[in-house]
């Protein structure tokens, strides 16, 4: 955790295919722990080939049954089929607008969001933005991408920075 604390987390990110893993594991961890998650994070990589837009879009419904069956990740229909579509969602997104990246952080005018929370337990679960890309992304047709889930998401890419005062991030970009 320490390190995809100071490695990670709050660093901005406009690499495509890191977003996309980042959206799929946000939305793997709904009603976990992230630590769970990070320990799955490999499994992850291995069994949606690296996170690759393109070829998660084009994954069988056979080859996602066999990820329920044999792989070490979180073993939940609808969130593994979930990656399929919301590659092929993120593919629509490209073909309109260039990039994954680009729609993001259009939203922010291409700034990272800085807060200024003096503790852990003053940062939001969600706020209007999360609300705002929700919405969208789910008229988009994404899965698992409520407002809770999409704030974890920017802050993970860095639109968000939510380092908290003393931490030795607050305030890097």
């Amino acid at each position: 955790m320490q390190t995809y604390h100071d490695k990670e987390w709050g660093v901005p990110s406009r690499d495509e295919r890191y977003l996309f893993e980042m959206l799929t594991l946000e939305g793997a961890q709904a009603g976990l722990s992230w630590l769970t998650v990070l320990k799955k994070r490999k499994a992850y990589q291995q069994a949606f080939h690296h996170f690759d837009i393109s070829t998660c879009a084009r994954m069988k419904d056979v080859e996602l049954e066999e990820i329920l069956r044999t792989q070490t990740v979180v073993r939940h229909r609808q969130k593994i089929y979930s990656v399929r579509g919301n590659a092929a969602a993120i593919q629509r997104i490209q073909k309109e607008q260039g990039s994954f990246a680009s729609y993001l952080w259009s939203y922010t005018q291409d700034k990272q969001i800085v807060h200024h929370w003096q503790i852990e337990s003053d940062i939001p679960a969600k706020n209007e933005l999360s609300e705002c890309i929700s919405r969208d992304l789910k008229k988009k047709g994404f899965l698992f991408v409520g407002p809770v889930i999409i704030y974890s998401f920017l802050q993970a890419i860095g639109i968000v920075n939510d380092h908290v005062w003393g931490c030795s991030l607050y305030l890097q970009e």
